[in-house]
């Protein structure tokens, strides 16, 4: 019973095992769920990070059960480090927008920040690939995909700095 549960959490309901671009497909997924999650079941900032936060801790040990007798230790179906990552520039931007949430703006916030971690995550930019590369464990499985999340907030950050002083 808990390696299914397990096996469902690692894979985030199987989407993990679609055939072609599974990162991709729970990334979008997320994406969608996240979008739905604020903005027409209107769940609170504070549930929301409460169960990512829960997800991420659950993570460290689901990945490194899952991984623990496999000879590959970052397997493409284990797509639950794409959901973390991709969570982390949504999240930040629900937080910084708590008062006048416009619709159309989330749209295209969240479109612009699937785009961004996809391209992170794929292209690896340091530290993300070090850890890729050395450390094959849950560690090394999520961490990297935590960091592209977080190159997505510091790259719109930059943006919003630089669209205030040139931009106006």
């Amino acid at each position: 019973m808990i390696k299914i549960f397990n096996n469902l959490f690692v894979t985030f309901f199987y989407i993990g095992t679609v055939r072609y671009a599974p990162g991709t497909v729970a990334s979008l997924i997320t994406t969608v769920f996240l979008f739905s999650s604020f903005y027409i079941l209107k769940l609170s900032n504070q549930l929301i990070l409460v169960i990512f936060l829960i997800f991420l801790v659950y993570s460290f040990i689901a990945v490194s059960i899952y991984i623990k007798h496999s000879e590959n230790k970052d397997p493409k179906e284990v797509v639950i480090d794409e959901v973390l990552g991709q969570s982390i520039p949504i999240i930040t931007f629900e937080f910084s927008h708590q008062t006048g949430r416009n619709i159309e703006d989330a749209i295209s916030f969240y479109f612009l920040f699937f785009i961004f971690f996809r391209l992170y995550d794929i292209f690896k930019p340091f530290p993300a690939n070090y850890i890729d590369k050395n450390f094959k464990n849950s560690f090394g499985v999520i961490f990297d995909d935590l960091i592209a999340g977080l190159y997505v907030v510091l790259t719109f950050i930059i943006f919003m700095i630089i669209k205030s002083k040139f931009l106006i």
